[in-house]
């Protein structure tokens, strides 16, 4: 049976982590972190990885700098099997310091953010997107030019607006461009503003609600699915791409609403319960 071929656009970056018992508070103080250490980072990179360990063929394009950090994200994806077309920026790789509480609680500081003056790999990109079974294209200005290119191409495309509050205009190309669209409950108020937003986008559209588990509108109809419980929380990074990636792979298979929701439950339980943005595969 042939793999799953998915293409993947957007961001990457390298991070430092750091885990405190609980977030600071706006004032001049002092805390002690519990630990700390980097890795790959960027919900691309999240997907890309996620989308590997279970057995899918991904093309990644993305942009990285010149330096150690862009050098330590590619080493990580290829080591994975991800093929990664990497557009190289004048400036440094995007960096984040992430501070975490034990709870998933997470304040991200953007350090660096790569512009790419003129992308070189174009007709790489595009002959990968041309073949794929699907197209990811995740929220940043250097992968919005591939929304058009997916649509032309005829390859569904499948876009993830986080925590998109239903009015910010940075969002509005990948909103109209998308076959499938995902986001998490974060902009919104409370369920029932969030289920009347996902009627009104007349297609396919899936959210996350953390310990609550998923929900989804496809043609009219409200599909739920619970939170696969977990033993032990090790990460909370990368458990929404997990959720993307598994229904995605569960979806490319032939499964309908209710068992893609559930494959996706799962391999964000496996995410929460490893170390960085997968499982180890």
């Amino acid at each position: 049976m042939r793999r799953p071929r998915v293409f993947v656009a957007g961001p990457v970056s390298w991070n430092r982590l750091v885990l405190l018992d609980r977030l600071p508070e706006a004032r001049p103080h002092t805390v002690f972190a519990k630990g700390h250490r980097t890795a790959v980072g960027g919900t691309s990179a999240g997907k890309a990885l996620n989308l590997a360990s279970l057995g899918a063929e991904v093309t990644l394009r993305t942009v990285v700098g010149d330096d150690e950090a862009g050098r330590s994200v590619l080493d990580v994806l290829r080591h994975a099997g991800v093929d990664v077309i990497a557009e190289v920026a004048d400036t440094a790789t995007e960096q984040h310091l992430n501070l975490m509480d034990p709870h998933g609680g997470r304040l991200s500081i953007y350090l660096e953010l790569p512009r790419l003056a003129r992308p070189r790999h174009d007709g790489r990109a595009l002959a990968a997107l041309a073949a794929a079974d699907a197209a990811v294209i995740d929220l940043a200005d250097h992968a919005r030019p591939l929304l058009a290119a997916a649509r032309g191409a005829g390859v569904p495309v499948w876009c993830d607006v986080h925590d998109y509050d239903g009015v910010a205009r940075f969002h509005r190309d990948f909103l109209d461009a998308a076959d499938r669209v995902f986001l998490n409950d974060d902009g919104f108020p409370d369920r029932d503003a969030l289920l009347g937003f996902l009627r009104s986008l007349a297609k396919p559209a899936v959210a996350t609600l953390g310990a609550d588990g998923a929900l989804a509108v496809v043609d009219g109809a409200v599909h739920r699915v619970a939170a696969v419980p977990v033993e032990k929380v090790v990460d909370t990074n990368g458990a929404g791409d997990a959720f993307f990636s598994g229904f995605l792979v569960a979806h490319l298979a032939g499964a309908d609403v209710t068992a893609s929701l559930a494959a996706g439950a799962r391999q964000a339980a496996h995410c929460l319960g490893s170390a960085g943005l997968a499982p180890e595969m």
